[in-house]
């Protein structure tokens, strides 16, 4: 916590009337030498205190080796709650909201193995959210539906590709359910599960990424109202885009220069002129790289922008409530998170940094009390905590 600021002590120095006449006096002289003005001795001064920083902290316990968040109101107060991915300890912690930023005791779920990433959806259309974790070391993706009070029923697993570690919800099919996209890092692949809408899921085949698949999104990059893929290859240097055919199925892959060893993303329209554009988090080189699409589903070259050492994913948010999208990261090297602010042309700021904890690794964004500004949840991988950032509003002028 930072220390609190404190004005100094107010003094008023009381003089005797004929004394007080004979300063104002020498006062009246040495303006009228120096052409000034002189303070009357009776003012007194005091220093400001500093103004807030842009967010206040809060850390909050998690499960073991948390390594991913998912945002959602699990429980129908209103609220905003949260879902973090516990590594090492095959489940899922959810933590309920209060509405003022602060959040309960965690309650623990249980998943398959090493569970890497979170999806938030209503799997089965009883207006209840339910969860999509990838298991890294279990090749599967645990279904949890949920009870609409903050539980969740026990967990259902799928066979997908090789040590999936990211996955996506949308309507691929376009049949008014829900489907899920996983990326698998190791078979370089993503795996197509239709939902049946009663919280069921098929199989649809497997697509071909790049090599090192780490982060799956979605959106409609072409303008045809069909759900389209994006890819981070870590291990290429590329992002994968696929085209949806609106049948579950998808175009053969077109990629682009993306960094080095892209890590994570996510989709937004930081132009303001209705193409999705992709914001690319590269922890090794500490940059994001923002790509701006052309309407038709290709993208621009990327355009680097620097972070604090390491960030391991990226969310979209307007964080200083000026109608334009900001970003924000979370910095596993030096325990920072940095927030970029959007320029509303395709172009950001410089990065305003703030500690997020002890190896921060992953970031969403929410507004948790209630005060319609996006506020920043950051899980902390050694430490078993979520660091909890109120946004204050104050990003400068």
């Amino acid at each position: 916590m930072r220390p609190e600021n404190r004005r100094a002590p107010f003094v008023r120095t009381f003089l005797k009337p004929s004394r007080t006449a004979a300063v104002r006096l020498v006062l009246l002289l040495l303006a009228a030498i120096s052409g000034g003005c002189v303070a009357s001795p009776t003012a007194s001064t005091t220093n400001s205190p500093p103004p807030p920083g842009p967010f206040t902290s809060a850390e909050f316990v998690t499960g073991s080796a948390p390594n991913f968040v998912a945002v959602g109101d699990f429980n129908g107060d209103g609220k905003l709650d949260l879902a973090v991915a516990g590594g090492s300890a095959n489940t899922i912690s959810i933590l309920l909201g209060n509405g003022d930023g602060t959040f309960g005791t965690r309650v623990d779920f249980g998943t398959g193995s090493a569970p890497d990433s979170v999806a938030v959806g209503d799997f089965n259309g009883d207006g209840n959210l339910d969860l999509a974790v990838t298991n890294g070391s279990g090749d599967t993706v645990s279904i949890l539906l949920g009870n609409g009070n903050g539980t969740f029923r026990t967990h259902v697993d799928y066979p997908v590709g090789h040590h999936p570690v990211s996955v996506v919800v949308g309507d691929f099919n376009r049949d008014g359910r829900l489907d899920l996209a996983v990326a698998n890092n190791s078979d370089n692949t993503v795996s197509i599960l239709l939902g049946l809408g009663n919280g069921t899921f098929t199989s649809f085949g497997t697509l071909p990424t790049g090599n090192g698949a780490s982060s799956i999104a979605a959106g409609d990059f072409n303008g045809d109202g069909i759900f389209d893929l994006v890819v981070a290859n870590s291990g290429a240097n590329s992002l994968s885009v696929l085209l949806g055919v609106g049948n579950g199925s998808f175009l053969p892959r077109i990629d682009y220069v993306a960094g080095t060893q892209p890590s994570a993303l996510a989709v937004s329209d930081f132009i303001g002129n209705g193409k999705a554009d992709f914001a690319v988090g590269s922890a090794f080189d500490s940059t994001v790289n923002v790509l701006l699409g052309n309407g038709n589903g290709t993208f621009g070259g990327p355009a680097p922008y620097g972070t604090g050492l390491g960030p391991g994913s990226v969310a979209v948010a307007d964080l200083n409530s000026d109608g334009k999208p900001d970003l924000a990261t979370a910095n596993l090297k030096d325990n920072t998170a940095s927030i970029l602010l959007g320029n509303g042309n395709g172009t950001f700021q410089a990065p305003i940094d703030t500690l997020a904890g002890v190896t921060p690794n992953w970031v969403a964004a929410g507004d948790f009390n209630g005060d319609g500004r996006p506020d920043l949840a950051v899980t902390n991988l050694n430490t078993n905590t979520v660091t909890i950032l109120l946004n204050t509003g104050n990003f400068g002028p």
